[in-house]
């Protein structure tokens, strides 16, 4: 027999196997078993979640031999014919090939005629964005007064395109990006399927790359069990597609904290040399500091986070505030965005993990200004008014809380009061080494 891949071999046979979308499961089963069956349907969403296979379940329930039923037989010649893509009365287009008006028209000649041996004539266009604006209009009589016997189901990621026109004649169903813990029981119900051994980590990870879409799910799986010989395990992974295991990024992160520039140097280039992109690096870097901000803020699900709170470096969480690793995910978006335009990518790397390495000297501006008023305050004997007292991370990571100062006489501006206390830098500089109170 022919090797199947997974997306394909998995694609779920009824409305019970649709993964993450119980709303619209739901509905469309209590439409057809109530006999509100619309003339059109318009199924919108992230890609791989699931459209044309609901598509082709609803084409089977309404055409079974023993429809329509919310649990199509699959043995009927209908059925199967559904099933394989050969049935004379359900015709799955390919919008992004028939965007004329002329494929329209013939849609428009072949819907005259009733179905072969069905119940309906069912027409599922995929990527229905791509028809152009006179092929949309070609469609808007034939879509709002069909035959009785004509449904048309619409599957589209890009609804925006969709003119208002054709939506407003179609029952709309927005499908959802799919959890990435049910991702992971999909998963693991193929590895035992295919009698391959997996780590739940290994399964984690997969399904959290995939994004939300099963089918990109699926496809990582595939790819993981050609090369993992009968045993997927996370550090296989790591190393054969080459990403940044977590215990790189542990170690890179110790460095950034003890300031060591050249381990931090050596040790990215010893991630590139295995083959580990730039982009890449920046998007695992970007990932992990994200990580540390949700943890910082106070978010611990690992669902979310991917990982286990404990496999985290402790230090890396001590040592940063809130803004400080907002500001590391800001510079990390930066060079992702200008990378496309740089002399050379490597070189940009470097600087940005030697910047990392002093990151916890940043102060935000706004920091910075309170502090100087706060100092001018306390220079000048003027006695700022007592409003809440605020925190305003240090350099070190440790908040400081000061008393927010009064407001600043009239007509003088923030960089104004900053340059009046230039005359006492070497003050305001003795105030943060501790040496004066």
């Amino acid at each position: 027999m022919n090797y199947e891949v997974t997306a394909t071999r998995r694609r779920p046979q009824g409305f019970s196997a649709m993964l993450g979308q119980d709303f619209v499961a739901s509905a469309l089963a209590n439409s057809i078993e109530k006999g509100r069956i619309a003339h059109a349907y318009l199924f919108c969403g992230p890609r791989g979640v699931g459209k044309t296979s609901s598509a082709r379940i609803l084409a089977r329930s309404l055409n079974c031999k023993e429809g329509p039923t919310i649990h199509p037989c699959g043995k009927c010649s209908n059925c199967l014919e559904i099933m394989q893509g050969s049935s004379l009365d359900v015709i799955e287009i390919d919008g992004a090939s028939n965007t004329g008006v002329s494929d329209v028209r013939e849609i428009k000649d072949e819907v005259l005629f009733q179905p072969n041996t069905s119940n309906y004539k069912i027409y599922i266009i995929d990527e229905v964005h791509m028809l152009s604006v006179s092929a949309f209009n070609a469609l808007l009589k034939t879509i709002e007064e069909p035959p009785p016997y004509v449904i048309f189901i619409f599957a589209t990621t890009e609804i925006h395109k969709v003119p208002a026109t054709i939506r407003s004649r179609c029952q709309q169903y927005n499908f959802r990006l799919i959890n990435p813990e049910t991702i992971k029981n999909a998963l693991s119900a193929a590895a035992e399927e295919l009698q391959i051994q997996a780590e739940p980590d290994a399964l984690f990870w997969l399904a959290k790359e995939s994004g939300g879409s099963m089918r990109d799910a699926y496809t990582l799986f595939d790819q993981a069990a050609a090369f993992s010989e009968g045993h997927i395990t996370l550090a296989k992974i790591k190393e054969k597609m080459g990403l940044l295991g977590l215990d790189e990024l542990n170690a890179m992160m110790i460095f950034f904290v003890q300031q060591n520039i050249g381990e931090a140097l050596k040790l990215a280039n010893d991630i590139l040399s295995k083959g580990v992109s730039v982009e890449q690096f920046l998007t695992d870097l970007a990932e992990y500091f994200r990580n540390l901000l949700l943890i910082k803020s106070g978010v611990h699900n690992e669902a979310v986070l991917g990982y286990s709170l404990n496999m985290f470096a402790q230090n890396a969480l001590d040592t940063y505030s809130i803004p400080q690793l907002q500001a590391a995910l800001s510079w990390i978006f930066d060079l992702y965005r200008d990378i496309r335009y740089s002399v050379n990518p490597r070189f940009e790397l470097e600087l940005l993990l030697a910047k990392l390495c002093q990151l916890m000297y940043w102060i935000s501006p706004q920091a910075i200004v309170k502090q100087v008023q706060s100092l001018r305050g306390e220079l000048t004997g003027e006695k700022p008014v007592a409003h809440e007292a605020q925190q305003f991370p240090l350099g070190s990571g440790t908040p400081a809380t000061l008393a927010t100062p009064g407001p600043m006489p009239q007509g003088t501006s923030t960089e104004q009061s900053i340059g009046q206390t230039a005359d006492k830098a070497s003050l305001v500089a003795q105030y943060f080494d501790g040496e004066i109170e």
